[in-house]
């Protein structure tokens, strides 16, 4: 499909002259939040941000009440990627150090989805670099998913790159529940992240995705640089693909990659991109993902007032908070853990495992 993005308003709003919870009800109520009032909430002066939060809360809320998805990521090939993401340590043009693997053995994945559930992961999420798996990686793959599902009560998350004819079809079958493929960023941005692939590319493989009857997770990744234009942009092409899970990744700056040297974000323009993309996508899985420790610091608890879903585990390449600091924060926050349907509880008040 061809994504429609909103037209551009010819007056910015401004901020003072905004009732952030007059957002929320307009939200609640079936109004679907324009483009200059999304890009009114990343202008907004930092001193907004709880008023954000709140009316950003009042969403989720409504549809997610207290709980929290985890998801538990395993990087089961890493590196060796023909691709040219500037952003990213796995590309052909990153000279960062990094461990470099083919595919790992059907044992190990298996192995990781047991230590995804003993973390309390509701998603198991089997991530892969490349431009897309040979026909050997997607049997490793199939084969373990088979395995996994015949033991465990847990989802499974496939994250494996562009899937060619058919293939997305036999990831279906074996039991996949849901794919990741990320749009990254806004249409108009996507050229000054990478040109060894297009938008529309990512746009026609979560639409394969979706044609296969397998749930779409698809994000992006904030702080490269672009325009809050460009992040608004991205929210509504997430939102018109009808995307059901979304992670919201912070960029992290790896020595040895093209965007190394980029480092822009702070704590409160963090939160206020998780309240706009609730806003924009109210009954939608938001999830933070990758640079969660390192950009929202001591104010992660507070975008689990607009998301409703994180990473219990390391990223990619990245160290993530520990799986104990998690329990802590959403027990203090006195939020509840959902479980995979059949696990002996759903929804459990947040505990150290």
């Amino acid at each position: 499909m061809q994504i429609t993005l909103p037209k551009p308003s010819p007056v910015a709003l401004d901020a003072d002259s905004i009732s952030w919870d007059d957002l929320a009800i307009q939200v609640l109520a079936g109004e679907p939040l324009r483009r200059e009032q999304a890009l009114a909430v990343l202008d907004a002066p930092d001193d907004d941000v709880l008023e954000i939060l709140a009316a950003a809360y009042r969403v989720r809320r409504k549809y997610f009440g207290n709980t929290v998805q985890l998801y538990y990521l395993m990087n089961v090939k890493s590196g060796l990627c023909p691709e040219d993401c500037g952003y990213c340590s796995q590309s052909k043009v990153s000279q960062a150090p990094i461990e470099k693997y083919p595919m790992l053995s059907q044992e190990s994945i298996v192995d990781g989805a047991q230590k995804a559930a003993q973390a309390g992961a509701c998603t198991y999420c089997i991530v892969a670099s490349g431009r897309g798996p040979t026909d050997r990686e997607l049997d490793q793959v199939i084969s373990a998913v088979e395995e996994i599902k015949a033991e465990l009560p847990i989802r499974i998350c496939a994250c494996l790159g562009i899937l060619k004819p058919g293939q997305a079809e036999r990831l279906e079958a074996a039991g996949v529940d849901r794919y990741n493929h990320n749009l990254n960023t806004g249409e108009e941005f996507h050229h000054n992240i990478v040109n060894t692939h297009t938008f529309q590319d990512r746009v026609r493989t979560v639409e394969s995705i979706k044609a296969a009857g397998i749930s779409p997770c698809s994000g992006g990744i904030v702080g490269m640089g672009e325009r809050n234009e460009d992040v608004v942009d991205m929210a509504y092409a997430l939102h018109d693909l009808e995307i059901e899970s979304i992670p919201v990744n912070f960029f992290i700056p790896i020595d040895g990659t093209p965007f190394a040297g980029i480092n822009v974000l702070t704590p409160q323009y963090c939160l206020k991109t998780l309240a706009m993309f609730r806003l924009i996508n109210p009954t939608r899985e938001i999830r933070i993902a990758g640079g969660r420790g390192v950009h929202l610091r001591t104010l992660q608890p507070l975008g689990l007032y607009a998301a409703n879903s994180i990473f219990v585990s390391d990223y990619l390449t990245t160290k993530g908070q520990t799986p104990d600091e998690d329990y802590a924060m959403l027990r203090d926050l006195g939020f509840t853990i959902v479980r995979p349907a059949g696990h002996s509880e759903d929804a459990t008040t947040a505990t150290q495992e």
